[in-house]
């Protein structure tokens, strides 16, 4: 009851905020009062990775041209913040116009539900052509930005997990040649700034910032081709062009011991660059803080739909800008970290209220502590925020070992586990010397490396008690090397922690099932797919041990579930398909082998198997195929030989006397009689 008050409280404050009255001068409607036959096309580009200070006429180190030329002509918002230093979060804000509390999204590599309104949805169903070209595995279709677009390209270079800005803009250029009597709406995303800093032609030794600011200019050179492209689309069709450029979120780069970004809310990686230029909006430069979550309401301004909360006549009064970052809280149990930004007060909850004159203390180098006189509606702010439960957070089971892979070697591996929630749990600013080791670690584990990610967890261990999904990995990588005596340790020491946690009795069940003592995984693992039958190791791993108890039906059962709620792999549908073949359940067998093929890269192994069960369905063309492509060296060709004496026999191949002695030449010890008995060869 208290999490629904909250709730609803935080939507009071969201909602109130939009409600005021246009700053004075603010051209407020000469844009909306024009005719939808000439509403503006829509181009949206987002930077990923981008510091504020990185881009723009203030920027140091670096000259942004591209961006520098658009926000001449723009408005551009000088303190912008988005919402979560997380890729997915942030642009699930600006699809959504919501805040994480508001769309669940609060760590990448999660869901986004289609009950959320999607901006691309909203565009289309107003006569918008709608594409989006994204430049990283973080924003691929499978994690639900994709709803509404006609055109979502993700493809990325073979083996790759994320594409230049160059690829990109080619591919976006490309679109924006094809002629269309609609307005567009085209989202961009550019993934350059993002690590590892390898710009082309960056001097050798150069350190991380030179490096990181030089994959910003690459970025900004081919933002600026493909406005220039975008703008003589927009010319063809008669329509104005609207153009909104904004950071996902920023980069530490060592501010407040903070490399990357994900673990805290300092303006390094919160505070991000924002401008907007088109039709209604007049040059300048604006101080009020701003959420880039309206970047959903201003393209449904410029589009017609709606014009409340847009950024082209900004409030009267500062907005309470919230932010979030639950990444330490969701994958360690630390304490939840809440921003509220307020004119010139930025105030941080982490368990204690740091707070900082932003004016003054552009760095957040002086904490004015939790004594400071905030206003109201910043506190409120604070107080209300509602923080997500981890359970419910927690990464979805469906996600492949491909895809944590591919967020692995991007630095992106949430827990394993829910933590402990605990009140005195660490303050992430006061761990930041955990944070490296534990991406590395992330990394390894997922990577399968044990051996390499152990002396790294005990590290964490040591600093960290508490920490139970490290305690999982430890456990787990002891477990996988054979370390029988140092994982039943592991396992016990979680088990302290967490006693009722369905995770430990999870990955204790996975070590018993892997191991001789097999039998004591089944009450554990019954426990748990009972419980939550979507944890689909729990599900693959009970169904191992229903086919080492003889219980082959059950087992069956469970891998159909398995592939019900994730993306089969052609090794799902090989099992499958074996386990039906054992059963006499031809149909299903067949079908789960043809499956099997068809993701099958190369040669596929079990021709045998769907030769054989081609036969028993009399399918012959079919049996004859799929034995003709079995190779000579295959183990079984002896029985190969056989099947396919028979097929001829039963096609009337004019060859048929020819295999049927082949068959007889090549025998074996299991074909031999088979041969011998055989009444097609008599």
């Amino acid at each position: 009851m208290a999490f629904l008050r909250s709730v609803l409280a935080f939507i009071c404050i969201v909602a109130a905020a939009s409600c005021r009255s246009p700053e004075p001068g603010a051209p407020a409607s000469d844009a909306r009062s024009s005719s939808t036959s000439s509403r503006p096309s829509i181009l949206l580009v987002t930077l990923d990775t981008t510091r504020a200070d990185a881009v723009g006429p203030e920027a140091r180190g670096v000259e942004t041209r591209g961006f520098n030329a658009l926000a001449a002509r723009g408005l551009r918002f000088r303190q912008a913040y988005a919402t979560a230093p997380e890729t997915l979060p942030s642009h699930s804000s600006m699809m959504t116009g919501l805040y994480p509390a508001g769309h669940g999204i609060h760590e990448n590599a999660r869901y986004l539900s289609d009950t959320h309104p999607a901006l691309a949805a909203r565009l289309k169903d107003a006569g918008y052509r709608t594409a989006a070209f994204v430049s990283s595995f973080i924003l691929s279709r499978r994690f639900g930005l994709a709803r509404g677009f006609d055109v979502y390209d993700d493809s990325l270079p073979s083996g790759q997990v994320e594409r230049t800005s160059r690829v990109t803009t080619d591919a976006a250029v490309a679109y924006l040649g094809q002629t269309s009597a609609q307005p567009d709406f085209v989202w961009v995303h550019y993934f350059d700034p993002h690590t590892p800093y390898a710009p082309a032609g960056a001097p050798a030794g150069a350190d991380a910032r030179v490096r990181y600011l030089g994959e910003v200019a690459a970025m900004d050179g081919e933002m600026a081709r493909l406005i220039t492209a975008f703008e003589a689309s927009a010319s063809r069709r008669g329509s104005s062009p609207a153009v909104i450029v904004a950071g996902d979120h920023g980069e530490g780069l060592g501010d407040h011991g903070e490399l990357q970004h994900g673990n805290l809310l300092y303006q390094s990686t919160m505070h991000v660059p924002l401008l907007v230029m088109g039709p209604g909006v007049r040059a300048g430069t604006s101080d009020t803080p701003v959420s880039t979550r309206r970047i959903f309401f201003t393209v449904l301004d410029w589009a017609g739909v709606e014009s409340a909360h847009s950024l082209r006549a900004s409030a009267s009064e500062p907005e309470v800008v919230v932010g979030e970052a639950m990444k330490p809280y969701l994958g360690y149990g630390w304490q939840p970290q809440i921003m509220a930004v307020s004119g010139r007060q930025k105030a941080i909850f982490a368990g204690t209220t740091e707070v900082y004159d932003l004016l003054d203390d552009a760095g957040e180098a002086r904490n004015l502590g939790a004594g400071a006189n905030l206003p109201g509606a910043l506190r409120k702010a604070l107080d209300d925020y509602p923080v997500p439960s981890p359970e419910a957070a927690r990464a979805p089971e469906s996600l492949s070992d491909e895809a944590r892979r591919n967020l692995a070697s991007l630095g992106y591996v949430s827990g394993s586990a829910p933590p402990v929630v605990r009140k005195d749990a660490p303050r992430p600013v006061d761990m930041v010397g955990l944070f490296e080791i534990l991406e590395k670690a992330s990394g390894l584990f997922v990577n399968e490396r044990y051996a390499e990610v152990i002396p790294l967890l005990e590290k964490i261990r040591a600093a960290d008690p508490n920490n139970l999904d490290a305690l999982l990995r430890l456990a787990t990588s002891h477990s996988s090397l054979g370390h029988e005596a140092q994982a039943v340790a592991a396992f016990k020491a979680a088990a302290a922690i967490a006693p009722q946690s369905p995770d430990v009795r999870t990955y204790l069940g996975l070590h018993y099932a892997r191991g001789k003592d097999w039998q004591q995984a089944v009450p554990l693992l019954e426990r748990v797919v009972a419980e939550t039958p979507d944890r689909l190791p729990a599900v693959e791993a009970l169904a191992s041990v229903r086919e080492r108890q003889g219980r082959m039906q059950e087992a069956l059962v469970l891998r159909q579930k398995i592939v019900a709620q994730r993306a089969p792999t052609a090794v799902d549908m090989v099992r499958i398909g074996q386990l039906a073949m054992q059963l006499q359940q031809t149909p299903l067998a067949i079908e789960s082998f043809e499956k099997a093929r068809a993701l099958t890269s190369g040669p596929f192994a079990n021709d045998l198997e769907l030769g054989v069960l081609y036969l028993a369905a009399r399918r012959f063309n079919d049996a004859r195929d799929a034995l003709d492509r079995i190779p000579t060296s295959h183990p079984e060709y002896p029985m190969v030989l056989f099947k396919r004496a028979q097929v001829s026999v039963l096609l009337k191949e004019p060859d048929s006397a020819a295999r049927i002695a082949q068959a007889r030449a090549r025998a074996d010890r299991t074909t031999r009689p088979l041969i011998d008995g055989e009444r097609l060869f008599r």
